[in-house]
């Protein structure tokens, strides 16, 4: 049964506060615990949005970007003021946000059908839109891994239909693609016959390990790799967890090496869902909203960010982001 109290008067003015320790915050194994901030609620910062995805942070600037994808816009909260203002539009339904080591906005546009990055003049340079001569069936999510390469999933999303991108058909499979930094060369590092839709992906704080979430239409469970010893590719792809019918969406992972994920559960399981490195659930974070994607922030990289459906809530955590994500 859902939680009476995300009524809509939760957010109206004089609304009773919420009683610490916020309840929709669930340790469900006392790993979680040292995490979890007795005297810290839920707080939704945003609203009025579509679907809202790919959440990232400016600390820099003191704000928040995220994709709001049927609206063809990506949307601006400053951390001082609270206020949101419209920051790129069109935004060629862009989808996964991340920023690379110089600081610059690397986002995945499906309505364009490529990965694009945003130069300090706010010029926008192309940095994937063809594999072998043939159009990206559309980027989804993308990391950045501390050489400079790029990792991200190309999994058609933005051309099932004309809410997220534009109808078409695909000319390639869906895959893992990683750009050199070099020499900018686009290598595949997962293709259909190890998964069948990928979808989020975060490295381990090591790079040791990447963490890509499946997402087809039947089970929809999340894999680890171990990156190989040149940091080009990867190898040993295995289940880390299956949690149907819940499963991820967008992930992040904090320095201990726990992976925070967007996650769809149906309702009163909709939210955060944290595992612990070997694959253990231990930890709930119940919105109202199904979650698609998560990313920290603030001063410290110790706020969680949620883009979860039609808002966007946050949350302080004794859990610290890796950088990259």
């Amino acid at each position: 049964m859902a939680d009476t109290r995300w009524q809509d008067t939760r957010w109206q003015d004089g609304a009773a506060p919420i009683r610490y320790p916020d309840p929709d915050i669930k340790a469900l194994d006392p790993r979680f615990q040292k995490y979890v901030l007795g005297n810290a609620a839920i707080e939704r910062i945003a609203g009025g949005c579509r679907f809202t995805e790919g959440p990232v942070w400016f600390g820099d600037g003191r704000y928040l970007l995220w994709s709001d994808i049927p609206n063809d816009r990506i949307l601006k909260w400053e951390e001082e003021t609270e206020a949101i203002s419209v920051w790129r539009r069109p935004s060629n339904y862009a989808n996964g946000n991340t920023r690379d080591r110089q600081g610059r906005l690397v986002t995945c546009e499906m309505g364009s059908q490529r990965l694009t990055r945003t130069e300090y003049d706010g010029s926008i340079t192309v940095l994937a839109e063809r594999f072998d001569g043939k159009l990206l069936t559309g980027p989804n999510d993308v990391v950045v891994k501390s050489d400079g390469s790029i990792w991200f999933s190309d999994n058609g999303a933005g051309i099932r239909g004309n809410y997220l991108g534009n109808r078409g058909e695909p000319e390639l499979p869906f895959r893992v693609y990683r750009i050199d930094p070099q020499r900018g060369a686009i290598t595949i590092v997962v293709d259909q016959a190890n998964q069948q839709r990928p979808n989020g992906l975060a490295f381990s704080p090591d790079e040791t390990r990447l963490y890509v979430v499946d997402t087809p239409g039947g089970d929809k469970p999340t894999y680890v790799y171990d990156v190989v010893a040149d940091g080009a590719g990867l190898a040993n792809g295995r289940v880390f967890f299956n949690a149907m019918p819940g499963y991820a969406d967008g992930i992040r992972v904090d320095t201990d090496g726990n992976v925070w994920c967007g996650f769809s559960g149906g309702e009163g399981e909709d939210g955060v869902a944290v595992f612990a490195p070997d694959g253990d659930l231990i930890g709930r974070i119940l919105l109202p909203e199904r979650c698609a994607n998560v990313c920290f922030g603030g001063k410290k990289r110790n706020r969680l960010f949620m883009a979860a459906s039609q808002s966007v809530y946050a949350l302080f955590v004794e859990a610290q982001g890796v950088l990259g994500g």
